[in-house]
């Protein structure tokens, strides 16, 4: 390896494409942004692992930020270690790790590599989806903790966050189902290959001969688990309906399923009939191919996170001689001393215990300007330090802290009363199951008079035929194609379920910060004096140091290189800094600060409303100020004006009101609420419903959690959907808000299609009854219509939801 060779240079990085445009660290004549990207270089070249940077260019993760491995040292902790694996057994270990810098064929190719750089591993594998790395291991040659800081220190740190080590969870009821319809679908094949000779007019077996009851026997015995374990759920179901004096969908459902079956064994068992054996496992496989769609959701997205999912696995903690150590969150006490570094996460409530620190709560309350904090004074959980490391005391244990207060509001506690789309079936079983009661049974009453066995297959035909298996399927089949249109859009919901209440929307309430606007952007104008690029230089080096986002945002803008001798560097959080800068002394600030310390400074005419203003003077001299504002989502204008004459919207956010102007246009004065708490939130939205308005929040913070899940349809937005989000019913890409109207839109018309595929059905079941009163359907012809009615539903929903979708401008293929 050749040595180190530091020159300036403006290349791009050979492992992670970053702007080497101070200074490139070479190796083997190849340049590096920093030490951190060149060791993972050597270390994958020394391994023989080079063929990571032939399969994408620059496909690494910055190495320049990357922490300390003793923080991982909490995963020694066998109570803790424990919780984190998925198997162990005779010192073979399985674990899983989110792994968030997963991006690339590249990153694939080398976290199932991981082998090469560790003998202990044996096998590594990843969803690339998920962005899970599922690793197994020796445990007598590597441990969890040597794993993780192997790959924290190839660049893909693992996100280990508090709901990890929670586990209580409930497992998913996926499994069942899909053994359900294996079930019913083994079942439902072979009972047709069975029943094969029964199809055939020309058949030469005889009907009454040995091979017919044996026949006849194997249907029963494949259809017997198939009544008592596929159709549970439905026979459960109305039973329960039943026992509390009230019917269901799932009452007819039943009646139809229990009469095919016993009409079917009675055939069998008497010699009369060969049965329908066959149509009663079809049936009972459309029906669990309707909750398969109707449980359809994403896996690799989580909608109902809370603070766990937000705060970090381990803190670092100080022992009385002050050692570091990295501890996990969950054994954290009150009264323990915490080192927390720059940008890192507040895990509990806290005094500060060094002289001064800046705490950014804007996640927590969506303010986001930063606060100073002095000795003694109380950091509240969840916020984020800024700046130099701090040390501080807790006062209460993570689960009594401030950010968990979020989570003790009434709408997290229950989720009874969420509303469901079966809302309009259930609503029309009851009178459906009594009529059809009633007409089966004085159907056969007139039909015994005529003879018994006509009154049996009448009463039978009746019951079968209305089975209303199409209403059942209406509205799963017609919400899962929507739920997949939605996703192919941008917008990705918890699951069918709850689209019935975006749907009913009359009210939109918006966050701001992060929402409307796009908190990581921002648009920086300079007026004022002309000034030289040297100039721009000195400005851009002050800013550099400070902690304050209006600075970043300046430092960002301005292109020219900052490496400047910086002295006597002051910030008064929120109002300005002082400093000397390659011996030139520099204000910049606010108006007041600027001005108050500039004797010569002159003051600024016609400062926009609607944006931030920061204030520059060199050596003295007032020389003109930055517009700092945050730009608009593409599309977002637009948006708001559709919005006008449909729905009442609002605007609610816990930022200040400096951009009340920008958006005063788009909303009523009084629809304009700012410097708004989440508790303030979540009680504006109670406050909505409880006038009887159907309210759709979108919000992308904490602040925003109560808010979302207390509203009828909740969407937290994001510009990476496999980053933290608050729960919700669904999450919304951000490019997608723009289509926020044709969503709304869009799931109004499905429910219109539910409801015409319902009257579908009752005419279908008003002409079979028809035909089944008269004695001129039999068993046999009802138990074929049945399915082919539920298959027209299927074809039907599926075709009108896309056809819908792209009148509506939406894409429905991919």
């Amino acid at each position: 390896m050749n040595s180190d060779i530091l020159t300036a240079n403006t290349s791009l990085c050979y492992h992670c494409g970053d702007d080497c445009n101070e200074q490139a660290v070479y190796a083997d004549n190849k340049p590096f942004c920093c030490h951190g990207c060149k060791m993972v270089y050597q270390i994958l070249d020394e391994n023989e692992l080079n063929t990571y940077y032939c399969l994408e260019d620059q496909p690494g993760i910055s190495c320049k930020n990357v922490k300390q491995p003793s923080r991982f040292e909490y995963l020694d902790d066998p109570s803790v270690r424990d919780r984190l694996i998925d198997f162990k057994n005779e010192g073979f270990v399985s674990a899983s790790f989110y792994i968030p810098n997963i991006h690339c064929t590249s990153c694939v190719w080398l976290l199932e590599n991981l082998f090469k750089l560790d003998n202990g591993i044996t096998k590594s594998s990843v969803n690339f989806l998920k962005r899970e790395l599922s690793i197994s291991f020796r445990e007598q040659e590597t441990s969890l903790r040597a794993i993780a800081e192997l790959l924290t220190s190839i660049g893909y740190e693992p996100e280990l966050r508090l709901e990890k080590l929670d586990r209580n969870a409930p497992t998913s009821p996926d499994r069942r189902l899909w053994l359900k319809l294996g079930l019913a679908g083994f079942a439902f094949g072979n009972i047709m290959l069975l029943s094969f000779p029964e199809y055939l007019s020309g058949s030469t077996l005889d009907a009454r001969g040995s091979f017919y009851t044996f026949f006849g026997i194997l249907n029963i015995a494949l259809a017997l688990p198939v009544l008592l374990y596929c159709s549970s759920d439905y026979l459960k179901s109305a039973w329960a309906a039943v026992k509390q004096g009230g019917i269901n969908l799932d009452v007819p459902i039943s009646i139809g399923i229990l009469a095919l079956f016993l009409r079917s064994v009675y055939e069998i068992t008497t010699g009369i009939g060969a049965g329908y054996m066959d149509s009663f496992t079809g049936l009972v496989f459309f029906l669990l191919i309707g909750q398969m769609v109707q449980k359809k959701t994403y896996e690799r997205l989580s909608f109902d996170r809370d603070y766990k999912s937000y705060l970090p696995m381990s803190v670092t903690t100080l022992n009385d001689s002050g050692e570091e150590k990295s501890q996990s969150i969950d054994q954290l006490t009150e009264g323990a001393r915490m080192l927390i570094r720059n940008k890192e996460l507040v895990p509990a409530d806290a005094i500060l215990l060094s002289e001064s620190c800046f705490v950014d709560y804007s996640f927590i309350t969506g303010e986001s300007e930063p606060v100073e904090v002095q000795r003694s004074e109380t950091i509240y959980a969840g916020g984020r330090l800024i700046g130099a490391a701090a040390e501080m005391q807790t006062v209460r244990e993570v689960s009594n802290s401030y950010l968990t207060k979020l989570w003790n509001d009434a709408a997290f506690e229950s989720t009874s009363g969420e509303p469901t789309v079966s809302s309009l079936a259930d609503r029309i079983s009851p009178h459906f199951t009594l009529a059809v009661l009633l007409i089966a049974a004085n159907a056969g009453i007139l039909w015994l008079t005529v003879s018994t066995e006509m009154a049996l297959t009448v009463f039978t035909s009746v019951l079968i035929i209305a089975c209303p298996c199409a209403l059942a399927l209406s509205t799963p089949f017609t919400l899962g194609s929507a739920l997949n249109i939605f996703s192919r859009n941008g917008l990705y919901i918890k699951g069918i379920e709850v689209i019935e209440g975006l749907a009913a929307a009359n009210t939109l309430v918006f966050d701001k910060t992060g929402t409307l606007t796009k908190a990581d952007q921002a648009d920086v104008t300079y007026h004022g004096e002309s000034l030289s690029d040297y100039e721009l230089g000195l400005l851009s080096g002050a800013c550099k140091q400070s902690v304050h986002p209006l600075s970043q945002k300046i430092s960002a803008h301005i292109k020219t290189p900052a490496n400047r001798d910086i002295q006597n560097f002051n910030e008064k959080i929120n109002r300005g800094i002082t400093a000397t800068v390659d011996g030139h002394q520099l204000l910049i600030g606010s108006a007041d600060f600027v001005h108050g310390r500039n004797q010569n400074g002159a003051t600024a005419a016609n400062e926009p409303i609607a944006a931030s203003i920061v204030h520059v003077a060199i050596n003295d001299q007032w020389k003109g100020y930055f517009e700092v504002s945050s730009p608009y989502r593409p599309g977002i204008k637009e948006l708001l004006d559709s919005f006008k004459n449909r729905f009442s919207t609002y605007l609610i956010s816990g930022d200040n009101d400096a951009q009340q102007h920008q958006f005063a246009p788009y909303f009523d004065n009084a629809s304009l609420l700012f410097n708004q708490t989440p508790q303030q939130k979540l009680d504006f939205i109670k406050a909505l419903q409880e006038n009887g308005q159907q309210v759709v929040m979108i919000g992308d913070g904490l602040n925003d959690a109560g808010a979302l899940k207390q509203s009828d349809f909740g969407i937290a937005l994001t510009d990476n959907i496999s980053s933290f989000t608050p729960a919700c019913d669904a999450i919304l890409s951000g490019p997608a808000l723009k289509k926020v109207d044709s969503f709304i839109s869009f799931a109004q018309a499905s429910m219109r299609i539910i409801k015409f595929s319902f009257g579908l059905s009752l005419v279908y079941n008003l002409a079979g009854l028809s035909f089944a009163v008269a004695g001129q359907l039999s068993p046999l012809v009802a138990a074929i219509l049945m399915p082919l009615s539920s298959i027209s539903i299927m074809l039907f929903t599926t075709a009108s939801t896309h056809l819908t979708a792209k009148k509506m401008g939406l894409q429905t293929w991919k």
